[in-house]
């Protein structure tokens, strides 16, 4: 894949150096606070490799997120085909972001988001980019709208991966931005 920098940021594939940031953000507490799992080396390391291998493949995917001027990894803030239908089409285009704590509250979500939101309309010329969330995950929700996507309550739905188990995970809260919104926005920003 290409990468995109922003004004900090520089959205890239994932490299090896980043593997025991990737596994730390993926078995965190606070950071999977709103996941009923988490994951131990072995399994980060295979969701690793699967995402460094869609995003060779796709030129996109959930990627890694470095600071331009220090060259460390913060997490990743991507974009991934979704696969959960009946609740949305399979291929989706959805957005997501996971950093380690602490990098939160620094406005680097909301900045990466916004250059993978002109990817999605500009390059890919999608029409519609979604993201979902556990409902009371108030810091992604926050996200979404500061990036301009809007709550579709007709869109929430149970996540069908989440065990019984975890039942207070289950309600998912959806968001979505459509191209002509973005186009909208994008034009009276300049």
């Amino acid at each position: 894949m290409k990468p995109i920098r922003t004004e900090r940021l520089i959205l890239r594939n994932w490299q090896e150096r980043d593997r025991d940031l990737f596994h730390r953000i993926n078995s965190d507490d606070q950071v999977m606070e709103f996941f009923g799992m988490r994951r131990t080396r072995a399994e980060s390391d295979q969701l690793f490799d699967r995402l460094r291998g869609n995003a060779e493949r796709d030129g996109f995917g959930f990627t890694a997120a470095e600071i331009a001027a220090t060259g460390e990894c913060i997490g990743f803030v991507g974009i991934n085909p979704t696969d959960l239908e009946p609740f949305m089409p399979k291929d989706t285009i959805e957005i997501g972001w996971r950093l380690a704590p602490e990098f939160w509250g620094k406005g680097y979500v909301t900045e990466a988001a916004n250059a993978w939101l002109e990817f999605c309309f500009d390059q890919l010329g999608l029409e519609e980019v979604v993201s979902f969330a556990v409902w009371n995950n108030d810091r992604s929700t926050s996200v979404m709208k500061r990036i301009g996507m809007r709550n579709e309550p007709a869109r929430n739905f149970d996540h069908p991966r989440v065990p019984e188990a975890n039942a207070h995970l289950k309600h998912h809260v959806f968001y979505s931005l459509a191209r002509n919104e973005w186009l909208e926005r994008k034009k009276a920003a300049n």
